[in-house]
């Protein structure tokens, strides 16, 4: 892909070719389309880039980064910011692995029978086809950056940026669809 051209938009910014060696990014909040992005050829999100969302749930967004289709469904990963107390489901993936590393905060994993609690820099793998569940069981506010491989998994949370589930039905079709099964109540 190389440098943007004379002005195009990247991801919620401007980016202006000043000289052949030199480009100038402006967010630009009113932009959400992101230029063509091929795995095949690379591409960078710049910091504060990529589709940002809020929960339901008070405190908790999503900064997308990568998402299945700019990675040819090879991965897909956003950072996600958690206030104090916040759980996933205890669930697995049917077809994808996923990785969470701590950039703030301290939080909780239990991945198969394993617990493990751990501050920035806690890097928890979540194989496939294995129960897992993680809790922010700091006391502050944290973020993790969440990554699956491949990328199927990560539709759900993909669908989620474009709408919420209305229903409970609506939200279980969703998991099926993207492999995701839980199987109870959060142990942590």
């Amino acid at each position: 892909m190389g440098l943007p051209g004379p002005t195009e938009v990247v991801s919620h910014m401007t980016a202006t070719r000043i000289d052949e060696e030199h480009v100038e990014f402006i967010l630009d909040p009113c932009h959400e389309e992101v230029t063509d992005m091929s795995a095949g050829e690379g591409f960078v999100v710049p910091a504060g880039g990529g589709k940002h969302f809020n929960s339901l749930t008070p405190g908790r967004s999503f900064a997308m980064k990568l998402l299945g289709h700019e990675t040819h469904e090879s991965i897909m990963m956003f950072e996600e910011t958690l206030p104090a107390g916040t759980a996933s489901l205890h669930h697995l993936h049917n077809d994808s692995d996923e990785v969470a590393w701590v950039l703030e905060g301290e939080f909780t994993f239990k991945i198969g029978d394993e617990v493990t609690v751990g501050g920035p820099g806690t890097c928890a793998f979540m194989p496939r086809d294995i129960p897992h569940a993680w809790k922010n069981t700091g006391t502050e506010t944290g973020r993790v950056l969440f990554l699956y491989t491949p990328a199927a998994a990560g539709g759900f949370i993909e669908e989620l940026a474009e709408n919420q589930p209305t229903d409970e039905a609506e939200r279980e079709a969703r998991l099926e669809r993207h492999r995701w099964k839980v199987v109870g109540p959060n142990p942590l």
